[in-house]
């Protein structure tokens, strides 16, 4: 956490139940996934999701697949072709009412999964052929009813460049449903925007610059219709890779809070450490982290609550990856 900033509880994530250990795949099997329920699991609550079991299929099961259109597959078993899409999809509508009331911060699904599979899960035309361009029933209708809540499968997330991105996300987005649950007025969305500008920076300056115009004419709005709009253009600017240039030019922009105090050997210190990361010669950690002890060491008070110095428990080590 950020000096001085508030406890957040933990992000609430929807997962495919399978990834959890639970031997509800068609063969009977799991596909437990040790970095999601030993590293991440400490620091988040997990809301178990499997389509297959829940809209009523027995374990184990005949295999399915996709079929015919791409853009709008049926769901048909393997062997017997029984058709499954409407059993999938009512129970789709039903379970994402109940999501609804869960307040998600992400989810994360089984990649290649007829019904969970977020991009490229194979879709067979008439003739039999497969095509990777298709999406799992639930993941599409998921996604179509939380379209600005951050997904990913956890294929994806041995990526560890997606990883923290993503992750970053979901605490950001827990970090604000918590402001909005304490506070929601108009004075601490401009100290939540304040604590989080140069994460934000981080990801897309056009944007940020949006909301700072949003958060300039607060009054404007009724309260609701604001946080409405914060939120929206949050997470769309987060959706934008962090990279390193841009890493490094929020680093640069930090160091200028520093100008008048850092001896000459500090200055050339820090420089060439920001060099070695933009060059990705030394991972994220190493800037940051002297960038935090030079906020502590001189007292900068806005610098010390910046999100971005500490923006996902240290012990994921997301940032310690050239």
């Amino acid at each position: 956490m950020t000096d001085g900033a508030p406890e957040t509880k933990k992000p609430r994530l929807g997962i495919s139940t399978c990834l959890l250990g639970e031997r509800v795949r068609y063969d009977g099997g799991h596909k437990h996934d040790r970095y999601l329920t030993d590293t991440l699991g400490k620091f988040v609550e997990w809301v178990p999701v499997c389509p297959e079991v829940e809209c009523g299929l027995p374990t184990p099961r005949e295999a399915m697949r996709l079929v015919g259109d791409p853009q709008n597959p049926r769901l048909v078993t393997r062997k017997t072709g029984i058709d499954q899409t409407h059993r999938m999809q009512r129970w789709a509508k039903e379970r994402l009412t109940e999501l609804d009331r869960e307040n998600l911060d992400g989810y994360i699904f089984k990649a290649n999964s007829p019904s969970s599979g977020m991009e490229r899960v194979k879709v067979y035309d008439a003739n039999g052929v497969p095509r990777k361009v298709g999406v799992g029933i639930w993941a599409r209708a998921f996604k179509e009813h939380f379209p600005l809540l951050p997904t990913e499968e956890e294929g994806r997330l041995h990526d560890l460049a997606i990883r923290e991105n993503f992750i970053e996300r979901v605490f950001c987005l827990a970090r604000y449903r918590a402001f909005k649950q304490a506070d929601g007025g108009r004075g601490g969305l401009v100290a939540f925007h304040a604590d989080h500008k140069l994460l934000l920076m981080s990801h897309s300056q056009s944007i940020l610059r949006e909301m700072g115009r949003l958060v300039a004419q607060a009054k404007a709005f009724r309260p609701k219709e604001l946080l409405a709009k914060y939120e929206a253009l949050m997470l769309r600017a987060l959706t934008f890779k962090a990279t390193p240039r841009k890493h490094a030019n929020v680093l640069q922009h930090m160091m200028g809070y520093f100008k008048k105090v850092l001896s000459a050997e500090e200055k050339l210190e820090l420089l060439e450490v920001i060099d070695d990361f933009k060059r990705e010669l030394t991972p994220l950690v190493v800037p940051v982290t002297l960038m935090r002890h030079y906020a502590r060491k001189y007292h900068e008070p806005y610098l010390k609550r910046q999100t971005y110095l500490t923006p996902h428990p240290a012990e994921l080590k997301l940032r310690n990856h050239p």
